[in-house]
């Protein structure tokens, strides 16, 4: 008799192991990196996470990058740092169709959840996706559809998920510098990313922050374990590739900074050294230098002041890119000068020599290609200050 109640007790257990193994697979549950595409906002790549409900065969993508280009007031909201970023849900097919156009790599990690963990993952998007839950303020560095899907997985395993981010490569990077990394062949991209955000970017970013990138996701999801609710297993139980492109070689262009600032530096040179060999300023390139730089600084003085982007404060591009300088085109387009421009020359030229200063201590990082238009900075500022008197009349 007890060896009947043993048997019957096995069978009994053996199906219900069953039954609960059948339903933890009824979700299969996998982390979608997405490569970089040629737009400046597709230029960082993108994650998501992929759904598939086994026995219906439901395929759904949840995707926290979605943002609507027609939307009110647009640029300023985002310069402003005021745009909402949404979690939008598509089919798979969908959502791979639009990689596959623009030829962008997509790969798959699948994740190891037990069953509560998929049912809770689950429960933490619908409830995201509700109405009132699924808008979101965008925030570039701490806040973007990267670091939303490493939240969400963070958030439903808790303490259970270990990041084991002490065996990755050991190479620290600013965040200007992981940035440069995926818009380096971008180069008008690149000089405007630079010049709009200032020196906080300048700080090495720690493991978890470097994980506003897709790709620094993928390589945390794919060093991470899962420990706790049985033996210590790995979060990504398989990876596959599902779009593979090959990259194009990176290009810098043929109309970049690089070479267009370094010939206005060379024609700064030359009309400085004729010049002063035959006595002239040739103050029409100084109104449109000055003007140029004086209007960069004013939009990087509103960034400054009026944006709610912390990235924006404190930018000592301002210190060669000044809103004055907007000021002096004006003045010298008239005939006689007041004292004060040559005051002013004064402290421009001291303002651009302390940028190469903030520079070379590594207190902000200027793109490279801007070291011809310090050259012409100086230059030109040195010698308006000693000549513009001998060739305008300065007002008593």
């Amino acid at each position: 008799m007890n060896f009947k109640k043993t048997i019957v007790s096995f069978i009994f257990l053996l199906i219900v192991s069953g039954l609960g193994a059948l339903k933890a697979q009824q979700y299969q549950i996998s982390l979608l990196t997405c490569d970089p595409g040629e737009e400046i906002y597709s230029s960082f790549g993108h994650s998501g996470i992929r759904v598939i409900e086994l026995t219906t065969g439901r395929d759904v993508v949840y995707n926290y990058g979605t943002f609507d280009f027609g939307a009110p007031n647009f640029v300023l909201n985002f310069a402003g740092g005021r745009l909402d970023y949404y979690l939008s849900v598509s089919t798979f097919d969908r959502f791979i169709a639009e990689y596959d156009y623009f030829q962008r790599s997509v790969r798959e990690q699948v994740l190891s959840l037990n069953e509560q963990q998929k049912l809770d993952l689950i429960r933490f998007l619908e409830t995201n996706y509700l109405p009132e839950n699924r808008a979101y303020r965008y925030d570039f560095f701490f806040d973007n559809c990267a670091t939303r899907v490493r939240d969400a997985i963070s958030t439903v395993l808790g303490d259970q998920l270990i990041w084991h981010d002490e065996v990755r490569e050991p190479v620290e990077s600013t965040f200007r510098e992981l940035i440069d990394e995926m818009v380096y062949y971008m180069t008008w991209s690149d000089l405007g990313i630079d010049l709009a955000l200032g020196s906080r970017l300048d700080r090495d970013a720690t493991p978890l922050e470097e994980q506003f990138l897709p790709k620094y996701v993928e390589g945390a999801f794919s060093r991470a374990e899962i420990q706790g609710d049985g033996p210590t297993r790995p979060l990504v139980e398989k990876s596959s590739v599902i779009l593979n492109f090959e990259k194009p070689e990176g290009s810098f262009g043929a109309i970049n900074p690089y070479w267009i600032f370094w010939v206005i530096a060379f024609v700064f040179t030359g009309i400085t050294f004729i010049g002063f060999k035959k006595k002239k300023l040739f103050v029409g390139f100084d109104i449109a230098f000055f003007g140029i730089l004086g209007i960069v600084g004013l939009v990087m003085t509103l960034l400054w002041i009026g944006s709610e982007i912390p990235s924006t404060k404190y930018n000592w591009n301002i210190l060669w890119a000044f809103p004055g300088h907007l000021v002096l085109a004006i003045v010298l387009l008239r005939k006689t000068i007041k004292p004060w421009v040559l005051k002013y020359l004064l402290f421009a030229l001291i303002m651009a020599d302390a940028a190469v200063v903030f520079w070379i201590l590594g207190w902000q990082s200027f793109h490279p290609s801007l070291i011809p238009l310090l050259l012409v900075l100086i230059l030109r500022t040195n010698y308006l200050y000693y000549n513009v008197g001998k060739f305008k009349q300065v007002e008593k």
